[in-house]
């Protein structure tokens, strides 16, 4: 499917929060954005870099703009993204048709794209540090090559976040359980997370 069909099936898809996101899209082509499809998601773009996402969950829906902490935020809205993850990314969280001020996010939406066009944003830093791969995941990667040249194609921040779900589980058995659950993804080359990007 291309992604003019990803987009408009993301919008037309039934939904809590559908006829609010079709609200945010109709700002979001008021501006200079192209509209493109990335990450499960409809992001818009200057110049091929990334502006501002619309996205929608099962409790809220908003905007996602990528270098958001070079915002003013006047009305105080914005939220980190991803606590502890991202340093630029912010969120406009809207829980109702209601919550949305039209007027202000197109503000919020320009005031992106200027920033854009001057070239603000964080460079994301580059690990020192060697991605430690847990030994069940390594074990299992030696046994089969199809899964450990899947592995070895992913991004290092994919791969970063098999190796920890494995790691932060306390107990063998759960660790076993969730090798088990992970490695069907690693063969498909989809992230742990990619459902929810």
């Amino acid at each position: 499917m291309e992604k003019v069909e990803k987009t408009e099936a993301y919008y037309q898809t039934e939904h809590r929060f559908k006829e609010e996101i079709i609200v945010l899209r109709k700002l979001a082509l008021q501006t200079d954005c192209v509209e493109d499809y990335k990450w499960n998601i409809p992001v818009y773009t200057i110049n091929g870099k990334n502006v501002f996402g619309i996205c929608r969950f099962k409790n809220h829906f908003g905007v996602w703009f990528f270098n958001g902490s070079f915002l003013s935020d006047s009305k105080k809205v914005l939220r980190n993204a991803q606590e502890g993850k991202t340093k630029s990314m912010r969120q406009w969280k809207f829980e109702s048709m209601e919550a949305i001020d039209s007027k202000q996010v197109l503000n919020y939406m320009n005031e992106a794209i200027e920033n854009q066009k001057k070239g603000l944003s964080i460079a994301p830093e580059k690990s020192s540090k060697e991605l430690q791969v847990p030994a069940l995941l390594r074990q299992a990667l030696t046994k089969d090559a199809t899964i450990k040249t899947a592995f070895e194609t992913l991004s290092p921040y994919k791969q970063k976040e098999f190796c920890e779900y494995i790691m932060e589980a306390k107990q063998e058995k759960t660790k076993a359980r969730r090798l088990e659950k992970i490695l069907p993804m690693i063969a498909k080359g989809i992230g742990l997370n990619d459902a929810y990007r």
